[in-house]
């Protein structure tokens, strides 16, 4: 094979991959692991069901990489925030912002880790790239706060990971539990308004968790 056959080639298998992928995203986060059907993310992918098995072996391991992917993919916006540009407070309410709205954006990836918690993370376990990226955003997070320290503005020995679990809970308990929440609470908690009401209370939240007591009592 000459060098101007191989890249064609290449680029074939990328994008197929690439719609498969995303295929079996949609379907995975529709289904669950164990309701998705291969025969359906062939037809969806627009490709021979063969090829599915050729590149990824089975459907665990193509639901291992969805799930890669997915988290690939909100680290890797995470860290084009640019936090490390920012004042300290500005940069964390500006993340707090984001988990919001790519929550909102992206319900697929909420759908998948519940998924995936459902099989007590057995996935995740066999994954080094899950492990190399989030320790790549904990240790952004981190720098975050003793850069909140040094400015003054951030409390001491505040953990990195429970800050990020916080964050990421707040978003995620109210949106997961939306249907009932509307319910059990009288209000359309999907609402505009409810929304950036909700958001609000997020950023408050997390602030007054990490900041120093002068931030409000100013």
């Amino acid at each position: 094979m000459n060098a101007k056959n191989a890249v064609p080639r290449t680029r074939n298998a990328e994008d197929t991959q690439k719609r498969i992928l995303k295929a079996a995203k949609r379907e995975f986060a529709r289904c669950g692991l164990a309701g998705a059907r291969v025969d359906v993310i062939a037809e969806r992918g627009k490709i021979n069901k063969r090829m599915i098995y050729h590149y990824f072996g089975s459907k665990r391991e193509l639901f291992q990489r969805v799930l890669e992917e997915a988290y690939i993919d909100i680290r890797t916006a995470e860290q084009k925030l640019n936090l490390d540009q920012l004042p300290a407070r500005e940069a964390l309410e500006k993340l707090v912002h984001f988990t919001w709205e790519y929550y909102l954006k992206n319900p697929e990836f909420i759908t998948l880790v519940n998924s995936e918690n459902l099989h007590k993370a057995v996935h995740l376990k066999k994954s080094t790239t899950i492990k190399v990226v989030s320790r790549r955003f904990v240790e952004m997070v981190d720098d975050l706060l003793k850069r909140g320290v040094k400015e003054g503005v951030f409390r001491r020995g505040v953990d990195p990971v429970q800050l990020n679990i916080s964050i990421a809970g707040i978003a995620y308990y109210y949106l997961t539990n939306r249907y009932t929440g509307s319910i059990v609470f009288e209000r359309n908690l999907m609402d505009k308004a409810a929304l950036e009401e909700r958001l609000k209370f997020n950023i408050e939240t997390i602030l007054r968790m990490v900041c120093v007591e002068s931030q409000w009592s100013s």
